[in-house]
């Protein structure tokens, strides 16, 4: 086939790349988009946040069902048609796979499907269906996002042994149900196999779920897991797994050796972390390095090593979010095109655990600011006060602000309990704009609403509160 000649060459059609392509298109330039799925959207929309959140949403709807019965409404026990849910997650997938591919269309940007190979820096080779194809670029913009990591040792061969992509097909509910490891991926695929009948066990080998948010805003997160699962085993490792007939012999060890334990399972889902998807792409015949855990490493504007190429998302590490990667997409088609490159460690990005409840964070943890000796005031409002929390059974969650005390503007945000992924990005607006307590605690909220926490939780740090005693004052005499 004839050489294709572009101005700008993105590689990945994940929420990164589609989002650098048509920015790009959008900025004049001649934009091919390289896809090596069928159904654009990339991991995220194919095998990740889309499918998984389709399937919590719908499997809360079973737990609310049952906590109904308390406020006097009584449903059967559901029928699950697995079938019918695939099918329904399926036609959302299309619909949004459907909407992209409209727009590249719109855009004039060409889409290519096949498996994309750098010959050199300028010009890419693409394994398509129809045969080869070679793509000659000025730019390019690699955003081939992440897989599963399946550790050797977890590696049976056996369709039994899971990752979240063949968790997400829902085959089947199995009996019993092992999750290795309590990160958001874990946790959220066994809350929807819990929630549709499996017994699950989880195993983590930190002390705690979920790292990298503060251990209060996980609390009530780890006492709803709790209740949904069979058992969760924190500070414990899987050292054996082999094939037992029908089922998979599992042996965990805890830090004592009376702690080893051996069990059957009848599935397994891996979610131990994520892998760059940059180990064919030939970047060997490019100037491009990769660093620790073979992430693609970047400065400045995405750039790579190679003056000719950038990446963004998973495959540059980080926060694996696809929000992130959009940014990125931002920053890099803003360097291509000769404007000032941004930082992107200084890129504020929220972080969302769509578990019931949901859990959500921003800016600075009261971890990290204790880590960098960072003086902060933490102040926290209970969900318990607010009506509309009441009057939905929200009672478990709270909002906390990180503020320094000194500029007393607002460092960090964290929420936990229902909907936090839509608050959070208020708490991000206010650290984005250096926003103060008083600018938060001054912007009136609608009631009765869970966003009136933020706005509660910015008047303790004054000690306005109306919906809060202050502490008496130490006396002086």
């Amino acid at each position: 086939m004839d050489e294709i000649e572009t101005e700008i060459l993105v590689i990945g059609a994940g929420p990164g790349g589609y989002a650098a392509a048509f920015l790009a298109a959008d900025r004049g330039k001649k934009v091919v988009l390289v896809e090596r799925e069928n159904r654009l959207g990339g991991v995220c929309l194919n095998h990740g946040c889309i499918p998984s959140k389709a399937y919590l949403h719908a499997t809360h709807l079973i737990s609310e069902a049952r906590r109904s019965k308390q406020r006097g409404i009584i449903f059967a026990e559901p029928q699950i048609e697995l079938n019918t849910l695939r099918e329904w997650k399926e036609s959302v997938l299309e619909k949004l796979a459907g909407g992209i591919q409209g727009l590249a269309k719109a855009r004039g940007v060409e889409v290519i499907h096949g498996r994309g190979h750098f010959q050199d820096s300028h010009t890419l080779r693409v394994e398509t269906d129809q045969g080869q194809r070679f793509i000659r670029y000025q730019q390019a913009i690699i955003a081939t996002g992440s897989r599963p990591a399946m550790p050797k040792a977890f590696d049976l061969g056996n369709p039994r042994v899971m990752t979240s992509t063949e968790a997400l097909e829902l085959a089947s509910t199995p009996k019993r149900l092992l999750v290795i490891g309590g990160g958001y991926i874990g946790m959220e695929l066994g809350m929807v196999y819990s929630a549709l009948g499996s017994e699950v066990t989880v195993v983590e080998a930190l002390g705690g779920i979920l790292a990298g948010a503060d251990s209060d805003l996980v609390r009530p997160v780890m006492k709803a897991a709790k209740a949904a699962f069979k058992e969760i085993r924190l500070s414990t490792k899987v050292t054996g797994m082999t094939t037992a007939g029908r089922q998979i012999k599992v042996i965990t060890s805890g830090a004592g050796a009376e702690d080893s334990r051996e069990d059957h399972f009848d599935n397994v889902l891996v979610a131990v972390g994520r892998r760059p998807n940059c180990d064919d792409l030939g970047l060997s015949n490019t100037s491009v390095q990769t660093g620790a855990g073979g992430f693609i490493q970047v400065g400045p504007g995405q750039q790579t090593d190679d003056p000719a190429i950038y990446a963004i998302g998973d495959v540059t590490g980080g926060l694996m979010l696809a929000h992130k990667a959009a940014r990125e997409a931002r920053l890099a088609v803003a360097a291509l095109v000769g404007e000032t490159a941004e930082d992107p460690t200084e890129l504020l990005v929220p972080a969302v655990v769509f578990t019931h409840p949901e859990l959500a964070w921003v800016g600075l943890t009261e971890s990290e600011a204790k880590e960098k000796k960072i003086n902060f005031k933490s102040v926290r409002f209970s969900w318990a006060g607010l009506g509309r929390a009441l009057s939905t059974d929200a009672t478990e969650g709270f909002t906390k602000l990180i503020v320094d005390p000194d500029s007393e503007r607002i460092l960090g945000v964290g929420i936990v309990g229902q909907g936090a992924g839509e608050l959070i990005a208020e708490g991000t607006l206010a650290i984005e704009m250096g926003a103060t307590a008083f600018d938060l605690a001054e912007t009136i909220h609608p009631h009765p609403t869970l966003s009136e926490s933020l706005m509660e939780c910015a008047e303790v740090f004054y000690g306005a509160s109306a919906h809060v005693v202050p502490k008496a004052k130490k006396s002086t005499d």
